[in-house]
C-alpha cells in the first residue's frame, strides 16, 4: 500500500479519513510505517529537524517514531475541532496505544512504534501520561497555583524526556530530576511565549495565584497595550523557567555522547525563547517572540563546536 503525509504540512483533518477510527487504509508494512513517521518528523516542525541532525543515525528512526506519536496526540487534542471530538479521538488513540502493547497494530504510527518499544523496553506509562495531559487540556483551562501547573507539566512535558532516556538506554533514577527540569522549563517557556495564542483558545496557563500577586486581571491580557504589572508578572515567570532549564543542564554531560548535542539544543532552545521574551520587554500578550532560522543555525553552530571540541560526532 502507499501511505502519505504532506511534504509541507500535516493536517489531522486530512489524515483522519485515512488513518482514523473509521479510516480506509489497511495496516502498512513496517517499512511503509517507518517512512510515514520519518516524513512527518522531518517536514512538520523546524526545531525538531534542526535538533534531529544531531541524533545518531542508528537512533533517528526511533526518534521519528516517537515524534510521530507525540505529533498525532497533540493534533488530536488541539486540531480536531472542539473539546468533545478531541476527547473521543484521544480515547480512540489510547485504545490504539494499548492494542499496540498487546501486539495488534493497524495505524502506521503504531506499526512503526512497536519495534521501538520492543527494542528499548519502553513501558506504556510515558505514552499514556501524555494523553492524560491532552485530555486535561480539554477540560481545564486555568491553574490555581504554580504547583498545580507543574503537575500538568509532569504529564504534558516530562514523559518526552523520559522517552529520550529510554532511547539512550540511560533511564536511571539519578537522571530523572535533570530531565524533568529541562522538559518542564521548556514547556513553561513555550507557555510564556504563547500567552496571546493560548488566551485566544480560552486557556490561561499563568497561575491564578501569580495573577493575584501582581494585581493582574485576565481581561488585561487581551488589551492592545501591555501594562507594567503584566510585564513584571511575565518577568517573574520567565526567571522561574530559566532556573529550571539551567538546573537541568547537568543532564547534557550525563547522557551518552551521541545524544548530548540534542539535549543541549533542546535546553538552549528553551533559553533562547526566554531571551527573546526579555528582548521585547515581556510584551508577549501583544507580540509573539519567535526563534528565527538564523537563531536556530547559530544554536546549531554552537552545539557543533561544543561537540567537536569533545570529539562527539553523530554516527
Amino acid at each position: 500500500m502507499t501511505i502519505y503525509v504532506s511534504s509541507s504540512s500535516f493536517s489531522i483533518d486530512a489524515e483522519l479519513p485515512i488513518y482514523g477510527p473509521a479510516g480506509s487504509a489497511a495496516p502498512p508494512s513496517l517499512a511503509e510505517a517507518e517512512a510515514y513517521c520519518r516524513r512527518l518528523a522531518t517536514t512538520h516542525y523546524e526545531n525538531f529537524v534542526v535538533a534531529g541532525v544531531l541524533v545518531p543515525r542508528r537512533l533517528r528512526r526511533h526518534f521519528y517514531n516517537v515524534y510521530a506519536y507525540c505529533r498525532w496526540s497533540d493534533d488530536l487534542a488541539d486540531e480536531a475541532g472542539g473539546a468533545e471530538r478531541s476527547l473521543q479521538l484521544l480515547e480512540w488513540w489510547e485504545a490504539e496505544l494499548r492494542a499496540c502493547y498487546a501486539g495488534r497494530c493497524r495505524h502506521p504510527v503504531f506499526v512503526a512504534l512497536r519495534g521501538t518499544i520492543d527494542e528499548f523496553g519502553i513501558p506504556i506509562e510515558p505514552f499514556a501520561d501524555l494523553l492524560t495531559a491532552f485530555r486535561q487540556d480539554q477540560t481545564q483551562t486555568r491553574y490555581a497555583t504554580y504547583d498545580e501547573l507543574l503537575g500538568y507539566c509532569r504529564n504534558s512535558a516530562n514523559p518526552v524526556g523520559r522517552l529520550v532516556l529510554y532511547l539512550g538506554r540511560c533511564h536511571e533514577a539519578r537522571l530523572l530530576p535533570w530531565s524533568d527540569a529541562i522538559c518542564t522549563g521548556l514547556q513553561l517557556a513555550n507557555f510564556w511565549q504563547d500567552v496571546g495564542r493560548d488566551l485566544a483558545k480560552g486557556r490561561v496557563y499563568l497561575p491564578q495565584e501569580d495573577l493575584q500577586r501582581f494585581g493582574v486581571e485576565e481581561v488585561v491580557l487581551a488589551q492592545a497595550s501591555t501594562p507594567r504589572n503584566v510585564r513584571d508578572l511575565l518577568a517573574f515567570e520567565v526567571e522561574r523557567a530559566e532556573q529550571l532549564l539551567r538546573s537541568g543542564l547537568p543532564l547534557v554531560d550525563a547522557m551518552p555522547r551521541g545524544l548530548q548535542g540534542s539535549i543541549w539544543m533542546f535546553a538552549h532552545g528553551g533559553l533562547k525563547i526566554l531571551e527573546k521574551i526579555r528582548a521585547i520587554d515581556f510584551d508577549v500578550p501583544a507580540v509573539r517572540p519567535r526563534v528565527t532560522k538564523l537563531d536556530q543555525l547559530r544554536l546549531l553552530a554552537g552545539c557543533l563546536w561544543r561537540n567537536a571540541s569533545r570529539g562527539e560526532v553523530p554516527r
